[in-house]
């Protein structure tokens, strides 16, 4: 079963960290990355920007709008992912304990969510030519 762990963690206290908190946490990323590929169950893992780069769409009306800024005003923001090809939820449980997440300050956490896929209707039609995304 494929597992995206979301990483969380408080932006606004990333200014108030030391070069050597920053070293261990991303050391602490690096060991989990290369953990995981090793056993061959890492499919995607990634840092994000700050949420002041996000752009939010929302449908109002039939219309697209789109706004600067995140969708909701939270007190731990998504600050990057895991994708993880795991036997159980229990695995995936063990990995995220090991994320650090006071990459942004503070301590964060860490969300285990099942990927449901996409059905090979929908794999096929976004694999033809004619598609064009």
């Amino acid at each position: 079963m494929r597992y995206m762990l979301l990483i969380y963690t408080k932006e606004d206290e990333k200014a108030k960290r030391t070069r050597e908190e920053v070293e261990k946490d991303m050391n602490g990323h690096w060991a989990v990355m290369e953990e995981t590929r090793a056993r061959g169950i890492l499919e995607a893992a990634e840092p994000l920007f700050p949420t002041s780069s996000a752009t939010t769409v929302r449908h109002q009306l039939c219309k697209a709008i789109v706004t600067d800024g995140p969708f909701a005003e939270t007190k731990e923001q998504l600050a990057g992912y895991y994708i993880l090809d795991c036997k159980d939820l229990d695995e995936a449980i063990s990995w995220a304990a090991k994320l650090p997440t006071a990459c942004g300050g503070g301590f964060g956490c860490v969300e285990i969510r099942p990927i449901q896929g996409v059905p090979a209707r929908i794999q096929a039609v976004a694999a033809s030519p004619q598609y064009s995304g």
